[in-house]
C-alpha cells in the first residue's frame, strides 16, 4: 500500500527518456502478460529495456527484439542498453551487506 503513493507520483513526472533493463525474471517482466506480444520467459538471462516505464525492446537469450518501430541508430542503442552490465564494485558491497 505504501508503493502506490510514490508509483502515483512518479506517473505524474515529465517523461525523461530514461532506460531501465530488467531481467527476464523479475516480477516486472510483464512482456505477453499484460504488455501485447509474444511472452518473454521469466528467465535471468532475459532481460526486458523499459523507457518511461513502457517496454520498447526484449533481449531472449542471445536474440535481439524491438517492441517499438525504431531507426536502426535507435535500435542500436536500444540493443546496447540491454547488453548486461558488471555491477560497480560499491553497489556490489552494498547489495553483499544485505
Amino acid at each position: 500500500p505504501e508503493a502506490v503513493g510514490t508509483l502515483r507520483a512518479v506517473r505524474r513526472e515529465a517523461a525523461s527518456g530514461a532506460l531501465v533493463a530488467v531481467s527476464g525474471a523479475d516480477p516486472l517482466n510483464l512482456v505477453g502478460i499484460i504488455v501485447p506480444g509474444d511472452a518473454l520467459p521469466a528467465l535471468a538471462g532475459n532481460r526486458v529495456l523499459y523507457r518511461d516505464g513502457v517496454a520498447v525492446a526484449v533481449r531472449e537469450g542471445n536474440q535481439f527484439r524491438p517492441l517499438v518501430e525504431t531507426g536502426a541508430a535507435e535500435a542500436n542503442v536500444l540493443e546496447t542498453a540491454l547488453v548486461r552490465q558488471r555491477v560497480a564494485p560499491l553497489v556490489r558491497a552494498y547489495l553483499g551487506k544485505r
